[in-house]
């Protein structure tokens, strides 16, 4: 024992040192007590979890897959996959995203999945998928055969679908100390690659149109400050010969989406 422990238990009484000892004991108890919150939270940070949302057809399993750079044709759900894809993005700085794919089909796991990402495990943030009309079709259940619609019935549905989900986005916001910021990925670029502005231009806030005006709504019930809004096109394909859009251009598109969610998430 070192003499100055020696001299710690002459100066204090018995009592003293029992009631040290206890305070030393609660304080280390304390510190392990609360690591794993700590950690949890400094996870939380450097991996934010990320909602990623749509109607059925659109693209969201194959976009989840580019960013998080998974081989092309590894893990891609058929049309209308019912169940929750989980994916993650990990760079080299420890950083990265956990994307949760929600079911686009109306199906009860489809409601479910909209309950644990917006209030029972609220996300730090979203990406909604639409694609100007171009969704690929589901077959009604039961029925065989290539499934057919216009790309009008489509953008009808885009923002049925849509309603559906703006309004869990602004539940959760207004129950947040932290603003949550939305991300409108309009995917299969390559199918109007001469359009780019205005299709972005349709989904944006402020645009005027059917889904921009409810772009604004969605503000008005979340509050603005509660809320950023950022409208991107992507293409998670590219590079065949019948493309408009060219493999690296393709890449690059998805690369800016990756980068503007690092900004969001303050990973830059």
């Amino acid at each position: 024992m070192s003499r100055s422990a020696t001299r710690l238990r002459t100066m204090l009484p018995s009592s003293g040192r029992t009631a040290l000892g206890a305070t030393i004991a609660g304080g280390v108890l304390t510190t392990l007590t609360s690591a794993p919150e700590q950690i949890s939270r400094l996870f939380r940070r450097r991996f934010p979890t990320v909602a990623v949302t749509g109607m059925t057809g659109v693209g969201k399993t194959q976009l989840a897959d580019r960013l998080a750079r998974r081989t092309s044709g590894v893990g891609v759900a058929e049309v209308g996959s019912a169940v929750m894809e989980r994916r993650t993005r990990r760079s080299r700085r420890l950083h990265g995203f956990r994307f949760l794919v929600v079911p686009g089909d109306n199906a009860a796991t489809r409601l479910s999945a909209l309950d644990e990402v917006f209030h029972d495990e609220p996300v730090d943030g979203v990406i909604h998928v639409v694609a100007n009309g171009h969704a690929t079709p589901r077959r009604t259940a039961g029925t065989t055969g290539t499934a057919t619609a216009t790309r009008e019935e489509q953008l009808a549905a885009e923002l049925e679908d849509w309603l559906i989900t703006s309004h869990r986005i602004a539940s959760m916001a207004v129950r947040r100390d932290k603003p949550v910021w939305l991300v409108i990925a309009v995917t299969k670029a390559d199918l109007y690659a001469d359009e780019l502005d205005e299709v972005v231009r349709y989904y944006s806030p402020g645009s005027g149109s059917p889904f921009g005006d409810k772009v604004d709504e969605l503000r008005a019930l979340a509050g603005g400050a509660k809320l950023s809004v950022d409208v991107l096109a992507v293409s998670s394909q590219g590079g065949d010969r019948t493309s408009a859009i060219s493999a690296k251009r393709a890449s690059a598109m998805v690369d800016a989406l990756a980068a503007r969610l690092a900004q969001l998430s303050g990973h830059v």
